[in-house]
C-alpha cells in the first residue's frame, strides 16, 4: 500500500523524496552517534586518493620528533567530536567577536595539543589536492593512522565531512572530566548515543599517552609542577594495547574518571564486567574500539553542502564580497 501510495503525483512525490534526501545527506545524523549519512571510507578515492598516505607520512614525521603525538590527536578527535559533532571546531583560533575558540576551556587549555601537526597535515593535503579534504576529515584520519601506528586496530574511516563554522563554548565547557562520576560520564555519552561498551572502549585510548598530574588520583608529588606529565599507562605507555585495563584491576588508573568504571557503586552491574572482558581479550578491546571510533566520528557531521572546507584549519573561510 505503501509503496504504490506515491502513482497518483509521481512527479509530486518524486521532488519531496529528492528534497528529503538531500535534507538527510546535508545534515548527517541526528546529534548522536549512527550511521554516518553521506559519509564513505571511499570518498576521497577519485579527488584525493594520496590523502591516507599523505596523512600517515606527516604523522609518522611528526611522531619521531614527540612520541606524544598519536595519543595527542586522538584526544583532538574525541575533543571536537564531543562538542557539536565531528565538525572541526576545535581546530578554530580566536577570532573575535565572530569566533570564540574552544582551545581555552578548561578540558583543553594548556592541555590539547597537536595542533601544528593538523596544521601540517593540511598543508601537505593542500598542495596535493587544493580545496578537497575537510579538517574534520583530518582529525577522524589522524586517530585511526595514530593507533594503527601504535600498534593498535586498523579500521575503515567513514569520509566526508565538511568543517563548521562556528565554535560552541558552553558545551566544550562539559567535555568529559577527569574528575566525572560513572553516573555523570554515562550521561554525557549517553547524551550523544553513545553506550557503556563505547565508555569503556573508548576510554581505552588512554592507554597511551600522558596526562598531567594535577588530573591523577594521586595528584603531585610535593614540589612537583601541576602540569608535570605522567604515564597514562605505566606499563606500556606508548604502546596501543589493552593493559590499561589490566592496570584498572589493580588500581592502578591515574585518571579517577578511568578508575570509576570499577569502583563506582553502579558499576558492578554496567562498565566493570566490560573492563574484565577488555582485559581478557585485546582482540575484543581491538574490535569494540575501532567500532565505538567509527560510531562516534559518525556524531553529526555536516555533509552536503552545509559547512565549508576550511584553507587553513585554524580560520573560517573569508567570505567574498
Amino acid at each position: 500500500m505503501a509503496a504504490s501510495s506515491c502513482f497518483p503525483l509521481a512527479a509530486r512525490c518524486s521532488l519531496l523524496l529528492t528534497a528529503a534526501l538531500v535534507l538527510a545527506l546535508s545534515h548527517g545524523t541526528d546529534g548522536h552517534a549512527g550511521a554516518g549519512v553521506g559519509l564513505s571510507s571511499s570518498f576521497y578515492d577519485d579527488s584525493c586518493p594520496s590523502v591516507h598516505d599523505i596523512v600517515r607520512r606527516v604523522i609518522q614525521n611528526a611522531r619521531i620528533a614527540d612520541g606524544r603525538i598519536p595519543a595527542s590527536l586522538i584526544r583532538l578527535h574525541f575533543h571536537d567530536c564531543f562538542v557539536q559533532g565531528c565538525d572541526g571546531s576545535l581546530l578554530l583560533d580566536n577570532d573575535l567577536p565572530a569566533t570564540m575558540t574552544e582551545k581555552e576551556v578548561p578540558a583543553n587549555n594548556r592541555s590539547a595539543r597537536g595542533f601544528d601537526v593538523v596544521d601540517s597535515i593540511k598543508h601537505a593535503l593542500e598542495n596535493a589536492c587544493p580545496g578537497v579534504v575537510s579538517c574534520a576529515d583530518i582529525l577522524a584520519l589522524a586517530s585511526e593512522i595514530s593507533v594503527e601506528l601504535a600498534g593498535g586496530p586498523h579500521w575503515s574511516v567513514p569520509l566526508g565531512r565538511r568543517d563548521g563554522t562556528t565554535t560552541n563554548v558552553e558545551s566544550a565547557n562539559n567535555l568529559p572530566s577527569p574528575f566525572d562520576s560513572l553516573q555523570t560520564l554515562q550521561e554525557k555519552f549517553r547524551n550523544l548515543g553513545l553506550d557503556d561498551t563505547d565508555l569503556v572502549a573508548l576510554q581505552g585510548a588512554h592507554t597511551f599517552g600522558r596526562a598531567q598530574c594535577q588530573f591523577t588520583q594521586q595528584n603531585c608529588s610535593a614540589g612537583q609542577d601541576g602540569e608535570t606529565l605522567v604515564n597514562l599507562d605505566t606499563v606500556t605507555p606508548d604502546v596501543f594495547d589493552n593493559k590499561y585495563y589490566d592496570n584498572l584491576l589493580h588500581g592502578r588508573a591515574p585518571l579517577p574518571s578511568d578508575q570509576v568504571m570499577l569502583s563506582d557503586p553502579v558499576a558492578a552491574t554496567t562498565t566493570a564486567p566490560i573492563v574484565h572482558r577488555f582485559s581478557g581479550s585485546q582482540k575484543d578491546f581491538f574490535k569494540n574500539f575501532a567500532a565505538s571510533m567509527v560510531k562516534m566520528g559518525n556524531i553529526s557531521p555536516l555533509t552536503g553542502r552545509v559547512g565549508e572546507i576550511r584553507n587553513n584549519c585554524r580560520r573560517v573561510n573569508k567570505k567574498p564580497y
